[in-house]
């Protein structure tokens, strides 16, 4: 089955997305709430960006976790994110609290698993023709 997503794509979207995924809580005035609300985003984040550093894939510092774990981490991250006002029992919240975790969440799931399960091949070196014989 071919996905949507290149992985190059995702390698390219996963590092601004952490960033905003960290800042959720200030972009969304819920910082002041504390305990798992601010904590979670902040977590999934971090360890978004630290293992887009270490994948084998296009965009990283070490080629260390295959792009297969990547992507189910991601999609388990999101199931975490999707479900964490209900688990974690802040549902009760404003909707800026919980809305914005159900969204980033439901996007790291199907980021995980709409992207393709394989590295993109490093583009080919360009041909040169050798010189004409004389």
């Amino acid at each position: 089955m071919r996905r949507p997503i290149t992985s190059r794509m995702h390698a390219m979207l996963d590092y601004p997305l952490a960033v905003v995924l960290i800042a959720t809580p200030w972009i969304f005035g819920f910082s002041d709430v504390g305990g798992a609300p601010v904590a979670l985003p902040i977590i999934v984040g971090a360890l978004a960006i630290a293992q887009s550093l270490i994948t084998d894939w296009e965009l990283s510092v070490a080629n260390i976790v295959p792009l297969p774990v990547h992507l189910t981490l991601d999609a388990l991250a999101g199931i975490v994110l999707a479900i964490s006002p209900f688990v974690f029992g802040f549902s009760d919240e404003g909707t800026n609290v919980w809305l914005p975790q159900v969204v980033a969440g439901i996007g790291m799931l199907n980021a995980g698993l709409m992207t393709q399960r394989n590295a993109e091949a490093p583009p080919a070196a360009p041909r040169t023709t050798p010189p004409a014989q004389r």
